[in-house]
């Protein structure tokens, strides 16, 4: 561990870690499993609606009306995921009425722990104190180990006869910028827990309706609100309408006008993605069409995830890592309740797919990872590249079945968009406004993307709070957009320049002058890098 950071870790303020143990692994593990069983048991989640307050027609007279303690804002959210939530707990917060359509069946356990770093708990910490408490009470701290790239292969003797399979390139200070700044430390939080807080204490039972995807909307105009219609031909009104549905947004089809195929379903995964490997399949052939017509960036990696209950070997030491490789990288980072979470990224063109099963080989994604990551002394992968093992000590504890695949997209940011309404107003217009990676989806090598949506769902929800009158929500919607679509931007090109990068690193590291360079960059940026994303002005 670097000196410097272990000095921040002395200090009197710095968190201190739960030592994991046999009680601590159940209690997690246990609190994981408890919370996707009630998810799919859809508790507190709304079955009777027929006293909803957004099934009645508000008939507000044209030019709109007054917002009152007696009469307050009401808001429509679409998505049910960390964007949704949060803008819901948000807005309750603020006293608004707040009702929240969730287009999948259930909310089906898909992904699992996340890293809520700096940024985001400071956010949430604001929006509501109880949920901070939860979240961190719940959570695994992770900026108290060494974080960044290591070189995860070497090809022949050393690559660039330089660096060897398991050498730091950029070790990250992860802790430092967030005690500098009065931000608590970054934990990771199982998916579904963090569900169930927010639902718990972010806003009143019966706020969330599964089974309620968005067709289309309209806008009445002069401060009366929306109408929403659902595919099951129910209507809802409210005077604000939040799409924070996801990459495939059907809020933001509709609102940039991008016609017919560019919205899509939703995976019956909590995290959007595919509980099973059927439906990996259909969904893999049907996101490259949508993908063409969403405007959507392919990144040139699938990507294969899982959790593995196991006591990592570098556990003490290391909390997250990049291992790099040639067209391919492999990310760790620690889940908590001695479980590791890990992705697999290989680059490949978009819509593929993996073998069904056979007798002959009854687990095709562990044979294939087996392939791309062998281990040093085995002979190595397809390109003669030899891997640090702990790729294969990870993949090798998680089972077949626990491995799920999907082609990662992105999106430019849009504020590079040269239409003249979107660079006003990005992401909202009229009494409409987008969330999360509706607006903003980025690869996941910095771990911002639920933070990033986090700190939407914030100012969303403090913007929305100082409506007085209908009239003036396109403007505060507007200034939600101008005050976020910057620093969302840079996170966002952050996010894909380090991707792309990634994909050429094997080339740029054995050219001669340009790895050095690269290398130098990197370190010298980093820091920089760091306090940006994890010191929010709010």
């Amino acid at each position: 561990m670097p000196d410097h950071v272990r000095a921040v870790l002395d200090r009197p303020d710095a968190p201190k870690r739960e030592a994991e143990n046999a009680e601590r692994t159940d209690r997690i593990r246990n609190r994981a499993k408890q919370a996707s069983a009630d998810a799919m048991e859809l508790k507190r989640m709304l079955v009777d609606d027929s006293d909803a307050w957004w099934k009645t027609p508000q008939n507000v007279e044209k030019g709109g009306r007054e917002v009152t303690k007696e009469n307050p804002l009401t808001v429509l959210v679409t998505g049910g995921g960390l964007a949704g939530l949060v803008v819901a707990s948000a807005c309750h917060s603020k006293g608004m009425k707040v009702a929240l359509f969730e287009q999948a069946s259930s909310y089906a356990p898909y992904g699992g722990p996340i890293q809520i770093q700096s940024n985001a708990l400071r956010a949430i910490q604001q929006i509501n104190p109880k949920i901070y408490e939860e979240l961190v009470a719940a959570g695994t701290t992770t900026a108290d180990r060494v974080s960044g790239l290591k070189i995860g292969y070497r090809k022949g003797n050393k690559l660039a006869g330089i660096y060897d399979a398991g050498d730091w390139l950029v070790r990250f200070d992860t802790i430092g910028p967030a005690l500098e700044a009065g931000l608590p430390a970054t934990v990771v939080v199982d998916r579904p827990v963090i569900q169930q807080i927010l639902v718990k204490y972010g806003f009143p039972e019966n706020t969330v309706r599964i089974k309620s995807r968005l067709q289309t909307y309209e806008d009445l105009g002069n401060g009366r609100g929306i109408v929403a219609t659902l595919e099951d031909g129910t209507k809802a009104y409210a005077d604000v309408l939040v799409g924070a549905d996801g990459v495939w947004s059907q809020v933001r089809k509709e609102l940039h006008g991008l016609g017919e195929g560019a919205g899509g379903f939703a995976a019956s995964g909590a995290a959007g993605g595919a509980i099973d490997d059927a439906e990996a399949r259909k969904l893999a052939r049907e996101t490259v069409r949508i993908a063409a017509k969403a405007d959507r960036r392919y990144s040139g990696f699938t990507c294969y995830a899982a959790l593995a209950p196991h006591r990592a070997s570098n556990i003490e030491d290391v909390s997250y890592q990049i291992l790099l490789g040639e067209k391919k990288y492999f990310v760790s980072t620690d889940g908590g309740g001695e479980r590791q979470q890990w992705f697999a990224l290989i680059r490949e063109p978009a819509g593929g797919v993996d073998p069904e099963p056979t007798p002959e080989d009854p687990t095709p994604k562990l044979t294939r990872l087996r392939k791309e990551f062998a281990a040093l002394g085995s002979g190595g992968d397809a390109d003669g590249n030899e891997w640090d093992p702990f790729a294969l000590e990870l993949i090798n504890a998680s089972s077949e079945d626990d491995i799920k695949r999907r082609d990662l997209y992105d999106g430019a940011p849009l504020l590079t968009t040269l239409d003249p309404q979107r660079l006003i107003s990005p992401w909202a217009k009229g009494p409409v406004a987008l969330c999360g990676d509706a607006c903003h989806p980025m690869m996941p090598n910095l771990g911002q993307g639920g933070c990033q949506a986090t700190e939407d769902g914030f100012r969303l929800g403090e913007e929305l709070a100082t409506v007085q009158h209908t009239r003036d929500i396109p403007w505060v919607l507007g200034a939600y957009s101008r005050k976020r679509v910057i620093r969302t931007s840079i996170i966002q090109g952050f996010a894909q320049l380090g991707s792309d990068l990634l994909v050429d690193f094997d080339l740029m590291m054995t050219i001669p002058l340009l790895g050095p360079f690269f290398l130098t960059m990197t370190q010298l940026s980093m820091p920089w890098v760091l306090r940006f994303l994890y010191t929010p002005t709010f």
